[in-house]
């Protein structure tokens, strides 16, 4: 708003245009020694600030989808810590105002909403201001001058969104001004042509189902030519099937009708993409061939007998046919990759069971009951407990137990799972830190299997690290708009690349049945998330990501 009422400021040099904000605003030479004198009192509470700012900034979707990712996030932190240090510097020159003009282009660069700018500048300017007013002196005058220089700096950098917004305006007007130069035949040619062209069936309906429109790939997919099926009822002419998705498309059609029997501004209301989910039907060729398409329908509101529905369609027959042959041999493949892992993995306690047992027949014939007997019978029952395990450990990986959601904080279950492995940690000579957010993080979730998602990925990493003498692991969570980052990270000898680490009886460890990745995986996944490593020599991260509310299709008792 200073920008408006400053006439012919674009006009002047830097350094004019900042004395003229500085008058207009009051910022004087008193101020920047209030600021400076205040420095010391301040400065402990810059790194709170920041990361309290970019806290927030996660629980916004907007704010938050201008960042590339982590790293970014951690060189903006260091950068706000920086800036808040140039605020009370008492140095408000040339430098400082080019400084804060560049600060407003990268806000327009990676495109922060202005209003979020707004709101994060009044939460810097509160915790400043309850910084200073506790000063023993000049409380008041500091707190006045710091409102003064966010003022400043708030008033420098709409300077950018104005150039920016001025931009996009001149831009628009010169396609407005070529969009008119253009003849009203070439654009219809090309509205035609690419209806025509489309790899997809286009279909124009008016409110009784009947076709209006009928392009060249419907033509070809159908079978039908388009005299022949124009006036025709949709669903007839095509033999749409009338269950499951058929009967769906066929309710949806009919609630476009009563729709277009209200109030013109209703129908202009629902004008426009249809949300629900796409409707997948079969129709009948002219050959008498069944087809499956992918029906997308969507509301265009028209008078009399025009096009009021559109409905667009994609021939999925062969793909989904492969789909079905695919989803089967992979069916297979894995029934058999499991079988031959499970028959491997069970042969093995069972010969060296048979060993002993035959040690011990030959031991009782002779009458022998030295401690060697006595040691095959122990032998015996370790292998039987360790069969007993694996199977109970495959059957978990193969029918997994129905979910069980309920709200979980994130931050005790971490805390939960290094008490669990801290004394193991501890034997290891492996340090565990924590590394959570101050605000609670809370997600819809199996308290339970989390849990011993956490422990599998922590006992993992510190077995990982035993035999090189120790070393440290962090357990990490961070927040974003949708979803929430749990990480496991140690500085270990790292996963060697392509290694099949949650495939099934894939094991690096010798006792190790292969199987506690793989239902890490099975886990994660039914939550809706996704695991991945990171990994290298000397470091290695394991990253879940999970909704904070899973989909209701997932599993769950």
């Amino acid at each position: 708003m200073y920008i408006r009422e400053l006439p012919g400021l674009a006009m002047q040099t830097l350094e004019t245009r900042f004395e003229e904000l500085k008058r207009y605003i009051g910022f004087t030479a008193e101020d920047a020694e209030y600021l400076r004198a205040a420095r010391e009192l301040a400065e402990p509470h810059f790194e709170r600030i920041a990361r309290e700012f970019y806290e927030r900034i996660r629980l916004h979707e907007e704010a938050h989808a201008v960042f590339t990712g982590e790293d970014q996030i951690a060189r903006l932190h260091r950068s706000l810590i920086r800036w808040l240090g140039r605020l009370f510097g008492g140095v408000y020159d040339e430098a400082y105002y080019q400084d804060i003009v560049t600060i407003g282009r990268v806000h327009v660069k990676v495109g922060l909403p202005q209003r979020y700018m707004f709101t994060a500048m009044a939460r810097i300017r509160g915790s400043l201001v309850a910084i200073v007013e506790a000063s023993p002196s000049d409380g008041p005058r500091t707190v006045a001058a710091v409102s003064r220089l966010l003022d400043l700096e708030l008033a420098i950098m709409l300077e950018s969104y104005r150039d920016d917004f001025v931009a996009r305006i001149q831009q628009v007007e010169r396609l407005e001004k070529q969009a008119l130069g253009r003849s009203l035949a070439r654009t219809e040619h090309r509205y035609i042509s690419a209806v025509e062209l489309a790899r997809v069936l286009i279909l124009g309906l008016d409110v009784d189902g009947c076709v209006r429109l009928f392009n060249r790939e419907a033509e070809r997919a159908t079978g039908h030519q388009r005299d022949e099926v124009l006036g025709r009822s949709f669903v007839e002419a095509l033999h749409v099937g009338d269950s499951g998705d058929g009967l769906r498309l066929r309710e949806r059609l009919a609630r476009f009708a009563e729709l277009h029997r209200q109030s013109p501004d209703a129908r202009a209301g629902a004008a426009g993409g249809d949300d629900e989910p796409p409707l997948e039907t079969t129709v009948q060729t002219r050959s008498g061939r069944t087809r499956v398409v992918r029906w997308r329908l969507t509301y265009a509101p028209a008078e009399g007998d025009e096009v009021a529905v559109f409905a667009l369609g994609i021939d999925s027959t062969d793909e989904t046919a492969l789909l079905a042959r695919t989803q089967q041999q992979e069916r297979l493949a894995a029934i058999g990759t499991l079988a031959a892992g499970l028959a491997h993995e069970i042969r093995n306690p069972l010969n060296g069971a048979q060993l002993h047992l035959t040690r011990l027949e030959r031991a009782l014939r002779r009458g022998d009951t030295s401690p060697r007997v006595f040691e095959s019978v122990t032998v015996v029952g370790d292998e039987m407990k360790r069969l007993g395990a694996l199977v109970t450990e495959f059957l978990e990986f193969a029918r997994p137990r129905p979910l069980r959601l309920e709200p979980v904080c994130v931050q005790p279950l971490l805390e939960r799972v290094a008490e669990l492995v801290a004394a193991q940690a501890g034997e290891s000579q492996v340090h565990v830190r924590l590394d959570v957010p101050i605000a609670p993080i809370e997600l819809t979730a199996d308290r339970a299997k989390l849990e011993q998602v956490l422990l599998n990925l922590a006992r993992n990493a510190i077995e990982a690290l035993a035999p090189i003498g120790g070393g440290n692991v962090v357990v990490r969570a961070r927040r974003q708009p949708r979803t929430v980052t749990l990480e496991v990270e140690d500085d270990g000898p790292g996963v060697a690349p392509d290694t099949p680490i949650f495939d099934a009886f894939y094991s690096s460890k010798p006792q190790g049945t292969g199987l506690g990745l793989s239902i890490t995986h099975r886990i994660v996944t039914d939550h809706g998330g996704t695991i991945d490593v990171d990994s290298a020599p000397g470091r290695s991260l394991f990253r879940v990501a999970l909704p904070l509310t899973p989909l209701s299709s997932h599993r769950r008792r």
